[in-house]
């Protein structure tokens, strides 16, 4: 039986329009052999809850370009929590500051990337922290 695949829903959450990102590296997530579903624009944190609970996914990247992380990391975190999905990871990339990212990552995202971070990283970042819940259940 071949081992399952880590499913990731990548998402845009607010009223950020710049997708071009989120759909490069859900396009390079799908191409290394992860499940990937893409959600679109303008995603309110419990619409990507929603979706990531009933899509049963790992993880759950967000693409935030608006400034709005600090809100909307956060907000999907508890949107998940409320859902019973805190085991789903959380990770993204946007403009964050680097001492936005730290307080991020202190209050539960797994990884911020940045632009320019190469997909290749990316990835191994996935690879090496994400695993298919259905195994630790």
């Amino acid at each position: 039986m071949p081992a399952p695949k880590i499913r990731i829903l990548v998402a845009k959450p607010g009223l950020d329009g710049h997708d071009r990102g989120a759909k490069v590296v859900a396009r390079a997530l799908r191409d290394a052999g992860f499940e990937v579903v893409y959600t679109g624009l303008h995603q309110t944190p419990d619409m990507i809850a929603v979706a990531a609970v009933q899509e049963d996914v790992d993880a759950v990247g967000l693409s935030i370009m608006s400034g709005a992380h600090n809100t909307l990391f956060p907000a999907v975190l508890d949107a998940l929590k409320a859902r019973g999905g805190e085991d789903i990871i959380v990770f993204g990339g946007g403009i964050v500051p680097e001492a936005d990212a730290d307080a991020l990552r202190a209050r539960g995202v797994g990884a911020i990337f940045t632009p320019g971070a190469p997909l290749e990283e990316i990835i191994a970042w996935v690879r090496t922290n994400v695993a298919p819940r259905s195994l630790g259940s």
